[in-house]
């Protein structure tokens, strides 16, 4: 058999899902049986309201949209794709390209607590193969120095995306960070984002912008 080529390091697209909502808790402490569940608007409304928190913050169905999309791309499937989800809480995970996610949130949200309480998701007896991995912090460890780094902006100039990636400059990477959130500033990016920009005159979801993304740089890079 033969090995599989190494991929062009010019041909590299890391997507960071900022400011997600992936959070894990006791909702009956005092409860004997009472297990750890990720928090989401659709079940935990009460509970979210007596906490004072806003229901919007706990949407982790936004990440597992935008990682069903990326993962299930062709840019993924060739080798040119890397994943990390940057938390509101400051954790910062890396997914293995390999990792099927699953397709129900019910089932996705059982993943993400194992992943929170253990730190690493194995697909193997010998813990070798990590899908998924929580990675000490801050994600710009994570970033190659000589990436093109950009943000998407509902407030930035609107760019064709084809156009806009074919003009960059420089034989590195591109890393774009999406917001991963139902709504808030778009700063989530300001500490290392070279640029930013608009990508439609519409308001899109973060699963939209992760494949428009995609689509741009598959064409581009003549991925099919």
């Amino acid at each position: 058999m033969e090995e599989a080529s190494p991929v062009d390091e010019r041909k590299r697209l890391i997507i960071v899902l900022e400011n997600a909502s992936l959070e894990a808790a006791r909702l009956h402490p005092y409860r004997y049986d009472s297990k750890m569940q990720l928090l989401n608007c659709d079940e935990h409304q009460s509970i979210l309201k007596r906490l004072g928190r806003d229901i919007a913050d706990a949407r982790p169905d936004i990440v597992h949209q935008c990682l069903l999309a990326l993962l299930d791309s062709p840019l993924n499937k060739s080798g040119h794709l890397e994943v990390y989800i940057h938390t509101v809480k400051g954790v910062v995970i890396r997914i293995n390209p390999e990792t099927r996610i699953p397709r129900t949130i019910k089932r996705f949200s059982g993943l993400m607590v194992q992943l929170l309480e253990k730190g690493c998701i194995v697909s193997d007896s010998e813990g070798k193969n990590k899908l998924l991995e929580i990675v000490p912090p801050p994600v710009t460890n994570y970033l190659p120095a000589n990436a093109r780094k950009i943000a998407l902006s509902w407030n930035s100039e609107k760019v064709k995306l084809y156009d806009y990636f074919k003009k960059i400059p420089g034989d590195g990477p591109v890393v774009v960070a999406v917001g991963a959130m139902a709504k808030g500033a778009d700063t989530f990016a300001d500490s290392y984002a070279d640029d930013k920009i608009g990508i439609s005159q519409y308001s899109l979801s973060a699963a939209v912008a992760c494949s428009k993304v995609c689509c741009a740089l598959e064409d581009l890079w003549d991925i099919m």
